[in-house]
């Protein structure tokens, strides 16, 4: 896919609801060969996903050894919307809390006290650092069921289509 076309996807009103969601699904392939799907907050940079995780976390051998990523950002609400991203993991090793750790969420609220106590807690469970899982999209799509739908469902409108004009 080219970057135009991934910045086209990624840039429709509906893609940017999503990215500006907390969570996304973070699917890669373990040490063992198997598939995992992990649920992960993540920050939106405008050009880049952004993930963070302990130092001592399982999926980070697998992603050293396996790179390659794929990334969903979905809705709970009928037509769902779900943006689909696939690219490679870049592991950013940090002193510290990173920042895009500590950003406030745009839907999980916190009044300022809890904020203060959930900070101190990072704090002090963290405090050898963290790392940053880094995502630049090599390939996007966003399905709304409205205007854009699954491959395997467009393939079989295109074929009830065909049907209808023979």
């Amino acid at each position: 896919m080219e970057t135009n076309e991934i910045t086209e996807v990624l840039n429709r009103p509906i893609s940017q609801e999503l990215l500006a969601r907390d969570v996304t699904r973070l699917a890669y392939v373990a040490k063992d060969g198997t598939p995992r799907n992990v649920p992960i907050a993540f920050v939106w940079n405008g050009s880049q996903i952004v993930m963070c995780t302990s130092k001592n976390a399982p999926k980070l051998p697998a992603l050293r050894e396996n790179p390659a990523i794929a990334l969903t950002i979905d809705t709970e609400v009928h037509p769902p919307k779900i943006l689909l991203i696939r690219g490679r993991a870049e592991l950013d090793f940090v002193d510290g809390i990173p920042d895009e750790y500590l950003q406030p969420t745009s839907t999980y609220a916190m009044t300022p006290e809890q904020r203060v106590e959930w900070e101190a807690e990072v704090r002090s469970l963290y405090h050898d650092g963290m790392v940053r899982i880094v995502v630049t999209p090599t390939w996007a799509k966003l399905i709304d069921f409205e205007t854009t739908l699954p491959s395997a469902v467009e393939e079989l409108v295109r074929r009830r289509e065909e049907r209808q004009r023979a």
